[in-house]
């Protein structure tokens, strides 16, 4: 795998695993399960895919260290706002079974 270093210091994997339209929620579990054993250290999810908690039960299973792996997620224009992201973010960690992403986006511009 080859990683980059971010401004920050941080360490990411130049090719990841995204979990776009794997509505199937046993399949994207077992999906990511596969990415992570066949390498992917960056696993792509976001709020509006619907599919956070599979990829966190896919983290899980797998057995690869967290600390091994970077994860981004993204919150949702209609999350918008401080109290409400942190609000969306909160959640996603749940979801994710994590204490921390690797990183965060803005899904889509507001006013897009």
């Amino acid at each position: 795998m080859v990683y980059t270093n971010l401004n920050n210091g941080v360490r990411m994997p130049l090719q990841g695993y995204g979990v776009f339209q794997i509505t199937d929620l046993d399949q994207c579990e077992q999906a990511v399960v596969d990415a992570l054993h066949t390498g992917y250290r960056l696993i792509d999810t976001a709020a509006t895919y619907g599919n956070e908690a599979a990829v966190g039960r896919a983290i899980k299973r797998s057995g690869v260290a967290r600390s091994d792996l970077f994860i981004s997620s993204k919150v949702w224009i209609q999350d918008a706002g401080y109290q409400r992201t942190m609000d969306s973010f909160n959640k996603t960690l749940a979801n994710l079974q994590t204490d921390y992403l690797d990183l965060y986006l803005i899904h889509m511009p507001y006013g897009d």
